[in-house]
């Protein structure tokens, strides 16, 4: 089920000419995802447009000392960074359309897009509109996010994304437009 940038537009008002860059590389990777009913991508778009403030954002924002957060400590392990003060924080910040974040995610990541580990040398590439939206629906998929898309999970998914509820008027918002857009009356 592609999506037209107006429909995008009309989704995230506020991504403007960011919506046709990402059209075509949205529509790829919510293909290769199965990412491909009125609901799943509802559900979809609704999510990857508040993390990435409407299509403005495919870096984490945020100082060094911000992300050094991710550098040391409890959460870097958990990220499966290097416990050293040695910049793992910023190299592996958020990027991409729905944040991948930490080293341990980088990895599985590049293995689930390119088999092989280039996102651990090249982090940047999350960065770049089709790898971003890559990155998404691979991350949407290896978490199984369709099937409670599918079941209007939409509180679920957004846990399994932020951990929490972080967001979620923003998130229920967008979600609101895309199904108006997206989904026939019935649904």
């Amino acid at each position: 089920m592609p999506i037209t940038e107006n429909q995008l537009v009309s989704i995230m008002p506020n991504a403007r000419s960011q919506a046709g860059v990402f059209v075509p590389a949205l529509n790829a990777a919510m293909a290769r995802q199965r990412i491909d009913t009125p609901k799943r991508v509802a559900a979809f778009l609704a999510q990857v447009g508040h993390e990435s403030g409407q299509l403005r954002y495919v870096r984490e924002l945020g100082s060094q000392q911000y992300l050094s957060k991710y550098d040391t400590g409890a959460l870097a392990a958990r990220l499966g960074n290097t416990p050293e003060a040695d910049g793992d924080g910023q190299k592996y910040c958020g990027r991409g359309l729905i944040q991948i974040t930490g080293r341990a995610n980088y990895r599985q990541c590049s293995l689930g897009l390119f088999g092989d580990e280039r996102l651990l040398a090249l982090p940047e590439l999350l960065e770049q509109p089709q790898w971003a939206a890559e990155s998404a629906a691979w991350f949407w998929a290896q978490n199984g996010l369709n099937e409670l898309a599918d079941r209007d999970q939409f509180n679920t998914i957004t846990r399994r994304i932020n951990g929490g509820l972080n967001g979620l008027q923003d998130r229920l918002e967008l979600w609101g437009r895309a199904r108006a857009v997206l989904c026939p009356v019935s649904a």
